[in-house]
């Protein structure tokens, strides 16, 4: 089995805000694919599954807001005994410019929050993550900038950045090496 995260806030409010990157990619594969997210109390989260290939793979959009998004994943983690190596986690990250990828298969929080609380949940900074770039405009309180939403010229990267995203997941829920999957896309420019 497989786990595949988008970290978000939930609620009308926070939709389309650069916060909430991780949830417009896992909705962007959810409707190539015709796939519909229920909420599911027992997991505090909005989840989808597939299969392929005999294997299942769980789409999950944590609803525990993203400074708790560990609640969610060692949740589901520990419920269906995922290993770490089975999952991913789709960030958004203002250190990278708007609309870039950066893939890592472990590491630190990097100042994100949401990261933080898995990596604290978890004990374990082992397993894979997407960051995607929403720049940061210094005129504004970080805050301001996470839970704002893309301007026009920025969505055109975004777009791009979570069509990358959706290939991403694919080649992972194919199989691909994860290693492979990251030279591709951390090469990219």
């Amino acid at each position: 089995m497989k786990l595949i995260f988008g970290l978000g806030n939930p609620g009308k409010k926070y939709e389309q805000t650069r916060h909430n990157v991780g949830f417009m990619v896992l909705d962007e594969y959810a409707k190539k694919n015709k796939l519909k997210f229920k909420f599911d109390p027992m997991f505090n989260a909005e989840l989808t599954t597939i299969h392929h290939q005999g294997e299942k793979i769980t789409l999950v959009k944590p609803s525990t807001y993203m400074n708790l998004s560990g609640q969610a994943v060692s949740r589901l983690c520990h419920y269906f005994n995922v290993d770490l190596n089975d999952i991913i986690v789709f960030v958004d990250d203002v250190h990278l410019e708007n609309g870039q990828i950066r893939l890592r298969e472990l590491g630190g929080h990097g100042g994100h929050n949401g990261l933080r609380n898995i990596i604290g949940i978890l004990k374990s900074e082992q397993f894979k993550r997407v960051r995607i770039g929403v720049g940061n405009d210094q005129s504004v309180h970080l805050d301001q900038h996470v839970l704002g939403k893309f301007t026009k010229d920025e969505k055109i990267d975004i777009d791009i950045a979570i069509t990358k995203a959706v290939e991403i997941i694919e080649l992972f829920i194919g199989g691909k090496p994860y290693l492979d999957i990251m030279t591709k896309f951390n090469t990219q420019t």
